[in-house]
């Protein structure tokens, strides 16, 4: 079964742009969970907006009754009824949208970092962190009223704009022709600047996911940038990116300036023709004065409906950039996790037996652009007991750990594990039987506990303890104030680094793997505690099926067998004293690399 969904997208940092076609629909798939919230806010919206045109409407009653010295005091009470009844209905209306609109942008959040955490491997490399990561937060953001009070602005301030302009024609055609006049004028120029305010709107966002890049590269090594002294040159680097960031908001914001000020512009020009004309009309006896009074009012209230069509316009173009924004990442190939089959998921338990490991004529590029790593690898690795991998520095030692974990697809041959192909496997499955200690040893930011059940959150104190004094860790613990519950830092910068080394393995242990996968495991360690995980590692390969990359000889001498790679090949398999007999490179890497270490 395969267990990667197809994808593109490459994460260049330039975003490629939708059609309005592909926009709509990627909106409407946030929007439709919510579909019946909105549309319940968008008639609540538009009943405020009725209650609102009905007030000219009895404005232009009352000013009728006063010119027959009638009661006004009927027409008064339903005029106040209306005012206060129709804020209050859009008072509700908007909080049920805004409320509606936070919900679009926890769901887009909630399955963008869901999706996020499953990226193959080749994705996330060749992706900047930072760039994803704005893309949760800023890009989500703009998300918020594109889904909601643009589609509802755009619905609502239509009807509103249609039901004013219809009962402005009932009052006088002639002073419609006026208004309309203008506003399509001016409605013609905002148009020309609605691309305008996309293409600045998206150059933003991305410009914002490259501060976010370049700040997690100088976080990411800051003991590194202050060793350096290369403060001011990483602050002048975040700089130049929150500037072009800036420009484009800017840019934005002139835009977006322009086309909002161009509906008052609009009102107050119409405004002005209608009283000139309007007033020449009342003074030939065409309308009469009250017809003018509500037809000005009319003309005021147009200015919400127009604003609002002009928002919903302007947010559209905002909130399309950051749709694409957010398409694009959702494009990238994932793993998909297929729970493990009943039964199989044996990691852990007492008792199971160690997994075996073969590869079958393998053949690995990491892209299709890089040349190969791998040009047919072959070894076969039964369990239990340690094998040891050797060789040069990119003879594909590491990769090998890589192909078996499904972090990389081979390109040509077979991976193999307890003779099934890895791309057979459940991932979670398959995951579940390895424990996988990295060449950094990485420690996550928290608690030492939960650093140790990473891998295994339901491990039991009394199993801890036990890893703990396999691992060296016992003592650590009892000088730390808090025990098991203090903090690393980020990236266990609380930690020494054979400190972080010894929790990495002490996370693998616990998880109770069948197959161990140790990459340069003890490089960061002193000669006594490099001698104490020895002995651990020696033990746990009696029960499991180990796999080291190591550079020192301590660690390959204890080995059962010996695989050593060059320039992306097997050259020999065997136990150290065969090899140093045998293999050339071998010797050489004995009497040289490890002799150091040996003595």
């Amino acid at each position: 079964m395969s267990s990667i969904e197809s994808g593109g997208g490459a994460g260049a940092p330039k975003t490629a742009r939708l059609s309005a076609g592909e926009t709509w629909r990627a909106l409407y798939r946030h929007f439709r969970p919510h579909r019946r919230i909105v549309a319940l806010g968008a008639f609540l919206a538009l009943i405020g907006a009725a209650s609102g045109l009905a007030q000219p409407l009895a404005t232009k009653a009352l000013v009728e009754r006063l010119g027959e010295d009638g009661s006004v005091t009927g027409i008064l009470l339903v005029l106040t009824g209306l005012v206060v009844f129709g804020t209050a209905i859009e008072a509700l209306a908007s909080y049920l949208l805004e409320r509606t609109a936070e919900s679009v942008v926890l769901a887009a959040r909630r399955t963008l970092i869901g999706r996020l955490l499953r990226l193959r491997l080749p994705e996330v490399e060749r992706t900047q962190p930072g760039d994803l990561m704005s893309r949760v937060t800023s890009d989500t953001t703009l998300l918020r009223a594109v889904t909601t009070q643009s589609i509802v602005s755009a619905g609502t301030g239509g009807l509103a704009f249609l039901a004013t302009i219809a009962l402005m024609g009932v009052m006088d055609m002639v002073l419609l022709g006026v208004t309309l006049g203008v506003i399509v004028v001016i409605g013609c120029a905002v148009a020309l600047v609605m691309p305008r305010i996309s293409r600045a709107t998206r150059r933003s966002q991305e410009a914002v996911g490259h501060i976010s890049t370049v700040l997690e590269r100088a976080f990411g090594a800051f003991r590194t940038v202050k060793a350096s002294g290369a403060e001011e040159r990483e602050a002048a680097v975040v700089e130049a990116a929150a500037q072009e960031a800036w420009r484009h908001g800017v840019r934005a914001a002139k835009w977006q300036s322009l086309a909002g000020t161009s509906v008052g512009l609009a009102v107050q020009v119409s405004f002005l023709a209608v009283l000139g004309i309007g007033g020449a009309r009342v003074a030939s006896g065409a309308i009469s004065i009250s017809t003018l009074i509500a037809f000005l009012l009319f003309l005021f209230y147009l200015m919400d409906p127009v604003s609002k069509l002009v928002q919903a316009v302007t947010q559209y173009q905002v909130g399309s950039a950051a749709v694409a924004r957010i398409a694009e990442a959702e494009r990238l190939e994932t793993e998909v996790l297929e729970p493990a089959s009943g039964g199989t998921g044996t990691a852990g338990r007492p008792g199971a037996r160690p997994a075996t490991v073969a590869f079958e004529d393998v053949t690995f590029r990491y892209r299709e652009e890089l040349p190969y790593v791998h040009h047919g690898v072959s070894f076969e690795i039964p369990g239990p007991g340690m094998t040891a991998f050797v060789g040069p520095s990119g003879a594909g030692k590491t990769t090998v750990f890589g192909l078996i974990e499904r972090f990389y697809e081979a390109t040509g041959g077979r991976v193999l594990v307890d003779g099934r192909d890895v791309r057979d496997w459940a991932l979670p499955e398959l995951r579940a039987t390895i424990g996988y200690v990295e060449q950094d040893a990485p420690v996550l930011a928290g608690t030492l506990r939960e650093n140790l059940v990473f891998a295994a959150p339901d491990a039991t104190d009394e199993r801890i303890r036990e890893v703990l004094v396999r691992a060296r860790l016992n003592e650590l613990v009892e000088r730390l104030p808090d025990g098991l519950e203090t903090l690393v830092g980020h990236r266990g910068s609380k930690l020494s680094g054979g400190e972080r080394q010894r929790v990495a393995i002490a996370r693998a242990l616990l998880r109770g793997p069948r197959l161990l996968l140790l990459d340069e495991a003890t490089s960061q360690l002193d000669a006594v505690n490099e001698l104490a995980l020895r002995d651990a590692v020696a033990e746990a390969a009696r029960e499991v099926t180990v796999l080291v990359v190591a550079h020192r000889l301590s660690t390959v001498t204890l080995a059962d067998r010996i695989v050593v790679m060059d320039a992306g090949k097997v050259r020999a398999v065997g136990t150290h004293d065969e090899l140093v007999a045998n293999d050339p490179l071998y010797g050489e890497l004995a009497a040289t690399q490890f002799l150091a270490a040996a003595r």
